[in-house]
């Protein structure tokens, strides 16, 4: 069954299908560190070659996952097959169109997110989500995973920023769902559907993308606060005011410690956690907006609040704040690495819950993400050589779990579920909703071969 697979693809593809095992094994791991071993990889530069992948795929029951660069930490994108085909999206990179007066973009799935935001740019827009890995990710990662970063606090997510896309279902159908247009109301929303379903439901091999104009001028504020708690309370009351900041960043003690010599000189001696606040707007309107922002995050606990006053300055910021994931796993490769969400109001009760449990449990815990919406990466770090820090870690694990789902929350923001989460997502999603979801699932994969495996767990 294998070799007749593989015939039908190699048809297709000629010498765009890798079968040596060497080749294939690069296609087989993400940033979760698993690995798989992949029997093929499709490399292909057309839609129709990947309705050709996907019938091939259908006819010989054979596994077949989607893969951009490989830049998730959930294993979403590692065979568990060995007779699983890989399809890789990177040749796939062309921009389709960008059309100024509607305000869109036409995008295939390899193009990086990078590439996305320079050629907006220069017509005067962005696309909003901006993920840390944005030089590398793709616009099919970002789609897949609904990944966002930053800037999701003011602009919203993948979810709310594209109209439309192309795509090829389990069986080889060719859907276009969505709308050029701003509004649209006929039919289902399959397209939010099909954002963040991480390859099980359909391929992208196509999306309409919503623009939004890049704002003249931009503030770029430090605000340093003597603990988590005092930190978590001014996000609060920041995201409960008028202004609304286009980044709201969160460093907790040990994640600042972590990039400490980055940021040496910089910091009070007391600051145990800090915010990085961006508003953005017009230049006659943005330092205005800046002072009232910097007016909300002076609560109880701010020792002082900056602002960068230079392009250097504000860059150097940033390059702090994305040097902490790769800071923690040559500390941890090993971490757990969460994304847990709960409502803004609850930030302060989750920083509090979290330092209780890592005393609990004898685990070291470093915080930070997107605090504008909740979303706070929550690091355990420990030694998996070490059987009992281990099994601490887990323990601590169900108990965070635990916490964010009584606060209101959700298990994963934007790192989506894979194969890492895949078994915790019952303590969320309730028994019915996991059926009708199973259902949908075989609409549009009647046999099953979309990333098998993933994002949901079985059921009876």
């Amino acid at each position: 069954m294998s070799q007749d697979v593989i015939e039908a693809l190699r048809a297709s593809l000629g010498d765009s299908l890798l079968t040596d095992p060497a080749d294939c094994h690069t296609y087989g791991y993400d940033n979760s560190k698993l690995q798989g071993q992949p029997l093929a990889v499709a490399l292909p530069t057309t839609h129709d070659q990947v309705v050709d992948i996907v019938r091939a795929c259908y006819a010989h029951d054979t596994p077949l996952l989607a893969r951009g660069q490989g830049t998730g930490t959930t294993g979403a994108t590692v065979p568990l097959d060995k007779q699983s085909i890989v399809i890789s999206m990177h040749r796939m990179n062309r921009l389709l169109e960008l059309d100024r007066d509607n305000r869109l973009m036409v995008a295939e799935p390899g193009i990086t997110n990078q590439q996305v935001q320079q050629a907006a740019a220069e017509q005067g827009f962005f696309w909003p989500p901006d993920p840390t890995s944005a030089a590398v990710c793709t616009l099919g990662g970002n789609l897949a995973y609904n990944s966002a970063g930053p800037r999701a606090v003011k602009y919203g997510t993948p979810r709310d920023n594209t109209l439309g896309l192309r795509v090829v279902t389990g069986d080889g159908r060719t859907l276009r769902t969505g709308v050029r247009t701003t509004k649209g109301v006929v039919g289902y929303d399959l397209t939010r559907l099909l954002i963040g379903s991480e390859g099980t439901l359909g391929i992208i091999t196509e999306a309409t993308l919503k623009l939004t104009p890049l704002q003249p001028a931009k503030r770029t504020l430090l605000a340093e606060y003597r603990d988590m708690h005092s930190a978590a309370e001014a996000v609060a009351n920041i995201m409960a005011s008028p202004v609304t900041p286009c980044a709201l960043e969160f460093m907790d003690g040990n994640a600042i410690d972590m990039v400490r010599s980055e940021l040496a000189g910089s910091l009070t001696s007391e600051t145990g956690a800090l915010l990085i606040i961006e508003v953005d707007g017009l230049a006659s309107q943005v330092d205005e907006l800046a002072g009232q922002v910097t007016g909300s995050a002076k609560t109880p606990g701010c020792l002082v609040v900056h602002q960068a006053n230079s392009a250097a300055e504000v860059a150097a910021l940033w390059d702090v704040r994305k040097a902490l994931s790769p800071a923690l796993r040559r500390v941890a490769p090993k971490k757990i690495n969460e994304d847990v969400v709960v409502p803004v109001s609850c930030i302060p009760a989750l920083v509090d819950r979290l330092s209780a449990l890592s005393e609990k449990h004898a685990i070291h815990i470093v915080n930070f993400g997107h605090a504008g919406n909740g979303n706070l990466h929550v690091n355990l770090l420990y030694d998996p050589d070490d059987a009992g820090q281990q099994a601490h870690a887990e323990a601590c694990l169900e108990d965070v779990f635990s916490t964010v789902l009584e606060l209101g929350g959700t298990l994963s923001g934007e790192h989506g579920i894979g194969l890492v989460k895949r078994d915790w997502v019952a303590r969320e999603i309730g028994a019915d909703s996991l059926q009708l979801m199973h259902a949908i699932k075989q609409q549009f994969d009647p046999k099953g071969i979309l990333n098998p495996g993933k994002a949901l767990p079985a059921i009876d």
